[in-house]
């Protein structure tokens, strides 16, 4: 049969077509266009079953993630097990757990970081939703988003938290809050005038927290509160915290330092927080004294206070005992008309007292190391003053925001308004104004490399707080960052954070990351991030374009959106999207 014309060149042209695709699906130096931010917020879409992909996409992708240029495979998985939707991987170890000599000392609430560590990506709960706004969080948040009802049938009687229909609300009960937590912090500065919440008083611990109400209601009087509980059977009542939006991490005084600086914290509460502070030769109390700044103050709400059965008059007893041996003050004590009462103590500003003690016990501990409080044991020491010397308190809050002079850390006077003039300008002009950015929608955000808190400082007008961190491999200077007014925690990024799946809207880092994935893989701090980030959070990365791109393929593979501004600043959105679940 004889080929016109027509149908040769037809061949050729489906010919030339299939080469062509063939080239373009196979070429190594292809790059996939990732989906952008617009400058204007688009809401992200609601799904009814997040764990199945919408569009099928595959999630293993190619990229080149090093200098040397060598593809490398990053195929993303879902976490596994019946609590992966919380899964937390230094707190969650069960291995490790299961190995521990001893829990007396709530060794098994501590860090026990799996090696290597996880890659896998937390599935979200069923139903999950945006988050309610601040500041109506604080009251009510969705129960699908954090869908634990064991605290609510524990605490009924204690007006912790209520289920309402499809929320969670916190009606500002507690313990020791017979009348609500509104009367109770009155009836603090009430017993002792001197407190001025939110001018003398800025930087407060709650230890044992419960659902964070303590801390929530202080926000009102501009007090920040790190509110803090272990993972315990008080079922996720920091991740409550979180929801609500207000500052809370997950950990225990256990045998090892909280990852707070020395003389850091102008007041610590607890209320009924169940630490044996006499216990182990008094080192929980000790640690207290170690973070609490001199001239602080320690609120004890509890039954020894105020009540003498014989179990209550022997904690009162060795409470005494114990506070006087450290030079501790009683400076105020009394009880309200609920019936609740308490005891508030003063740190001294001197070390005069300690060197009058009829014995040195417990004795004066050595000079601090800087970052000494990462994986460190409790000591039965009394923790150093800075210098020595008399201590004086930090200027009223707000001036202390900016008039700060260490105390703690060597720091360049000139060096320091230097950087915090820098950040006022990065963050007003660049950060608010030209970065595909919804700042309305962000309330927790974290600081993944601090330095001495500018960014959290420059942005103190906004309804939102900052975890100021400062990694362990970087100088020390969260002593600054508690000086100014601010709070933030010791960590190692390496290792994950002490904190539930889906609690921050945004993470930043400023040319941290680069440095940071010449220790431990890049991906794995991915997968980190995004365990952290609630979904429509976002990464903002100022950084080179270099690490900028590595970030924008890994972000890509995860379905996020991702946009680049002035070759310098990323900011990364995460989607809903998750890994198909493997058929069983």
């Amino acid at each position: 049969m004889a080929i016109s014309v027509q149908h040769v060149v037809v061949l050729l042209l489906t010919s030339l077509l299939i080469a062509i695709t063939f080239f373009l699906f196979t070429s190594d130096n292809l790059r996939f266009p990732l989906p952008s931010l617009s400058s204007d917020y688009t809401p992200l879409p609601k799904s009814s079953n997040h764990d199945v992909s919408s569009d099928q996409t595959p999630h293993k992708m190619k990229m080149k993630l090093n200098a040397s240029h060598e593809e490398v495979v990053v195929k993303w998985d879902l976490c596994k097990g019946a609590e992966s939707v919380d899964y937390i991987p230094c707190l969650d170890n069960r291995d490790a757990i299961k190995q521990l000599k001893s829990r007396r000392h709530m060794e098994h609430r501590e860090r026990h970081c799996p090696e290597p560590t996880p890659k896998c990506l937390v599935p979200l709960p069923d139903n999950y939703k945006p988050p309610v706004p601040w500041p109506k969080s604080r009251d009510m948040v969705w129960y699908n988003n954090v869908p634990h009802p064991k605290l609510v049938e524990y605490k009924k009687e204690q007006n912790w938290v209520k289920k309402e229909g499809e929320f969670l609300v916190f009606p500002g009960g507690g313990t020791q809050f017979k009348y609500g937590v509104t009367h109770y912090v009155e009836f603090i500065e009430k017993a002792l005038p001197v407190i001025k919440w939110g001018k003398n008083i800025r930087v407060v611990l709650d230890v044992g927290c419960g659902v964070a109400s303590f801390g929530g209601f202080l926000l009102d009087k501009d007090v920040i509160t790190m509110s803090f509980a272990p993972k315990d059977e008080h079922e996720a009542q920091i991740q409550f915290a979180l929801e609500r939006g207000i500052p809370a991490t997950l950990s225990v005084i256990g045998t090892q330092q909280l990852t707070f600086p020395t003389n850091a914290f102008d007041l610590i509460h607890c209320a009924r927080c169940r630490v044996h502070w006499d216990a182990d030769g008094g080192k929980p109390l000790l640690e207290l004294n170690r973070v609490l700044r001199p001239g602080g103050f320690f609120i004890w709400s509890a039954t020894p206070v105020y009540r003498d059965n014989d179990r209550d008059s022997k904690i009162w007893t060795a409470m005494v005992s114990l506070t006087k041996s450290i030079c501790w003050k009683v400076v105020a004590k009394t009880v309200d008309s609920s019936g609740i009462g308490l005891v508030i103590y003063q740190k001294p500003t001197s070390e005069s007292c300690y060197k009058k003690r009829s014995t040195q016990e417990p004795p004066l501990c050595a000079k601090e190391e800087v970052n000494a409080s990462w994986y460190a044991p409790l000591r039965k020491c009394i923790s150093k003053l800075p210098s020595g010397g008399v201590q004086k308190w930090p200027e009223l809050w707000p001036k202390r925001l900016v008039s700060v002079k260490p105390q703690s850390v060597s720091v360049d006077v000139e060096t320091f308004k230097k950087d915090t003039e820098k950040w006022s300008e990065i963050v007003s002009d660049i950060y608010l104004q030209r970065l595909a950015v919804n700042w309305s929608s962000v309330r927790n955000v974290m600081d993944m490399n601090a330095g001495y808190g500018g960014f959290a400082a420059a942005l103190i007008n906004r309804p939102l707080w900052v975890m100021n961190v400062v990694p362990v491999d970087k100088p020390d200077t969260l002593s600054v960052v508690f000086d100014r007014g601010l709070i933030g925690v010791y960590h190692d990024w390496c290792e994950s954070l002490n904190t539930y799946p889906r609690t921050y809207d945004l993470l930043h880092s400023s040319f941290y990351l680069g440095d940071l994935t010449q220790k431990c893989g890049i991906v794995q701090v991915v997968a980190e991030i995004d365990r952290v980030l609630r979904p429509g959070g976002y990464l903002v990365l100022q950084d080179t374009m270099e690490t900028i791109k590595e970030l924008e393929s890994i972000l890509g593979s995860l379905h996020w959106s991702t946009k680049i501004y002035q070759d310098r600043f990323l900011v990364g959105r995460k989607g809903f999207w998750r890994p198909i679940k493997p058929e069983l």
